[in-house]
């Protein structure tokens, strides 16, 4: 399906080896706002899906995308202006070492669903190995970025595989980013946790939420938790 039809706006995603997935949906609908950002970035936007939906959830004035991919880039520049929020965002064609390298801006929200594929295989398509291979963005690249470039109230959001979950934590913590909500994802209530959303914040609490979400209770029944979630969103909900 090359336009995917949201609520408020759609997404064109034939050119971006990414679909949209559950996982950029879940980050998207999940991510904290409560901080009332002025400014967010989204590292590795894909298709501008995170971005837009952020844009829907907050008032905030700059949303600030990333993308190294240049057929990906591209869709999510015209994704972005066929949105009713064009005003407020922007995608920057580049990678995550180029980005930090003369940071111009602090943002007060960045959220990233990070390429995560660490096995040893790759495919034949070589713009999905990109985006989905770890290789082409190291954890420890992409928290060190958060850390350089977050304002001081601001949040740090991402999805991960929930193998993945306490090596995360480690290597925020030491940037000191430090847990706000931590919410770990099944598909349904039998089956073992396949991701963590993850949001951090410079300041240490031992208080943090750790929860969890089940999408399903059977083949496309939904929790009532996940409907709360993306409602908003999804046009069937």
């Amino acid at each position: 399906m090359s336009k995917f039809q949201f609520k408020h706006f759609s997404v064109k995603q034939e050119r971006t080896a990414m679909k949209i997935g559950t996982d950029g949906v879940l980050l998207g609908a999940w991510t904290p706002v409560d901080n009332n950002p002025y400014s967010i970035l989204d590292i590795g936007t894909g298709t501008g899906i995170i971005a837009l939906m952020l844009a829907q959830r907050s008032a905030a004035e700059q949303i600030d995308a990333l993308e190294i991919d240049e057929e990906a880039y591209e869709q999510a520049t015209d994704n972005f202006e066929n949105s009713p929020w064009n005003d407020r965002l922007f995608c920057f064609h580049a990678g995550l070492d180029e980005f930090v390298e003369e940071p111009e801006d602090e943002y007060d929200l960045i959220v990233s669903n990070p390429p995560f594929y660490s096995e040893d295989y790759k495919s034949n398509n070589k713009q999905r190995d990109l985006a989905r291979f770890q290789d082409a963005m190291p954890f420890e690249d992409l928290i060190e970025a958060a850390a350089l470039l977050l304002s001081e109230n601001g949040i740090f959001s991402v999805i991960i595989p929930f193998k993945e979950e306490s090596n995360f934590l480690a290597l925020a913590a030491a940037y000191e980013l430090f847990p706000l909500k931590i919410t770990r994802v099944r598909g349904t209530l039998n089956s073992e946790i396949k991701r963590s959303l993850l949001a951090f914040s410079r300041i240490k609490t031992t208080t943090f939420t750790l929860d969890e979400l089940i999408i399903e209770t059977a083949r496309h029944l939904y929790t009532p938790e996940y409907i709360e979630l993306i409602k908003d969103f999804y046009l069937k909900m």
